[in-house]
């Protein structure tokens, strides 16, 4: 939980005492290897910090084709957010790539949070900026960069991704075909 711990207190103050209840409304998890961690059609009720591992967010579309349009590494919050905020049904999954020990913030844990620790809603507004701001980059990413501008640009924000991910789901999160992204590598060279 120190990672965890240190994160928060990256985000706001708090007293011993306000964090160490916090966390004791908080628990470990792990996730086995292509675990499903969140199913479409269920309402979230937690929010994850990963302390290792890898979780890929996926949309499956009306043909039963499965899209990657996010990762989720080390020392990041996840869940499907829209879903968690407004309980609806969630439209994502989130499936663990490796095995990945998390930090389980259940929906009482933060809106005791809100209610009791001297900056709770900053933290969550925190969080949900940092996510905000990753989607509207990769909007803007998919529609003004080319391909291979995406391809040169992900380790900037997947660092070592190549290594830890099948290269045909990092071909559907940039949007192109495995066999474009073979030669996309090939031309690197």
């Amino acid at each position: 939980m120190e990672a965890f711990r240190d994160a928060i207190l990256q985000m706001i103050k708090a007293s011993k005492e306000e964090l160490a209840v916090f966390l004791d409304l908080c628990h470990l998890k792990t996730f086995s290897k292509n675990e499903i961690a969140l199913q479409p059609g269920t309402i979230p009720q937690e929010v994850l910090f990963i302390k290792s591992g890898l979780i890929r967010v996926i949309i499956t579309d009306r043909d039963g084709n499965e899209h990657t349009i996010h990762f989720a590494m080390e020392n990041q919050f996840i869940t499907d957010y829209s879903s968690f905020i407004l309980q609806q049904p969630a439209l994502y999954s989130m499936q663990a790539l490796e095995t990945t020990e998390v930090v389980v913030l259940p929906r009482k844990a933060i809106e005791w949070g809100y209610k009791n620790l001297h900056e709770g809603e900053k933290m969550g507004r925190l969080v949900a900026e940092f996510y905000f701001i990753y989607q509207d980059n990769r909007i803007k990413n998919i529609y003004s960069r080319s391909p291979k501008e995406r391809y040169e640009a992900i380790t900037e924000v997947f660092p070592n991704i190549h290594q830890r991910v099948p290269q045909h789901m990092i071909a559907s999160y940039l949007g192109i075909t495995p066999v474009h992204l073979s030669r996309l590598k090939k031309s690197e060279r």
